[in-house]
């Protein structure tokens, strides 16, 4: 009987030049037995006490792991934090600003990615044709997930039918650090290609904080008066920050 074949932190990083090439490393240069004891007792917290049991700097040492299989990652883990700022900030940089910083290369860009579309996909996957009027918590989580570190300006329309199920979440522009341009027009038009009943306006202020400018304002009454036209609802307008949003609802202004 064969033996299954099993991962450990002597696995070949994903690309080469993040480490010395295997044919290189003599067998006696394995992964030195501190830093072997360090990652088996970090992965041991993690799946006994979750992610609320370890700090940002050793979440993202996990993520490093496998990226950067033969050195100790704590020290790039907390340049990363200094640069962007939390956990979620590095997920979300740009892959050409985390290109910037020393001791990252594709194989660490790639990981930080990866993770970063995982969680993307899990926040969609619980709005998705799902009633979003009795899931508005989940959306919210989705909303941040999905925009709240952007370093621009993002308008993303959510498309509802008869009965308020999610079936369609739409970018409809990227703008500027503080602009992003909208057509009234292009969101209603979208809306009866889609058969959509409702609609819920989504952006981002990469400044962090989320209050509406008089320029959302008056856009946002735009939409909704080309959509009554229509008979179509606008439900509200989420405005979202770096740590919390603003509904235009709840705010009364719609």
């Amino acid at each position: 009987m064969t033996r299954a074949r099993s991962f450990s932190d002597s696995q070949a990083a994903l690309f080469d030049h993040e480490e010395a090439p295997l044919a290189a490393l003599a067998p006696a240069e394995k992964l030195p037995s501190y830093i072997k004891d360090h990652r088996a007792r970090l992965r041991e917290r993690f799946l006994s006490g979750g992610a609320d049991a370890l700090p940002d700097y050793e979440m993202l040492e996990l993520v490093l792991f496998r990226a950067i299989p033969r050195r100790d990652v704590k020290p790039l883990a907390r340049q990363l934090l200094e640069v962007f700022g939390d956990f979620n900030g590095v997920l979300s940089a740009p892959a050409a600003r985390l290109a910037e910083v020393s001791g990252v290369g594709e194989a660490v860009v790639c990981e930080l990615k990866i993770v970063e579309a995982a969680a993307h996909r899990l926040a969609r996957s619980r709005v998705m044709q799902k009633q979003v009027l009795s899931s508005w918590d989940a959306l919210l989580a989705y909303c941040q997930t999905a925009m709240a570190h952007g370093e621009i300006e993002q308008f993303r329309v959510l498309y509802l039918d008869r009965k308020n199920v999610l079936i369609a979440d739409e970018r409809q522009a990227r703008g500027t650090v503080d602009h992003v341009p909208v057509y009234p027009r292009e969101v209603v038009k979208r809306a009866l290609e889609l058969n959509a009943s409702a609609l819920i306006l989504v952006h981002n202020h990469p400044s962090g904080d989320p209050t509406p400018s008089s320029a959302d304002i008056e856009m946002t009454a735009q939409i909704q008066a080309a959509a009554e036209v229509l008979g179509i609802v606008l439900h509200d307008h989420l405005v979202i920050g770096k740590s919390r949003e603003l509904s235009f609802r709840s705010e009364g202004l719609l």
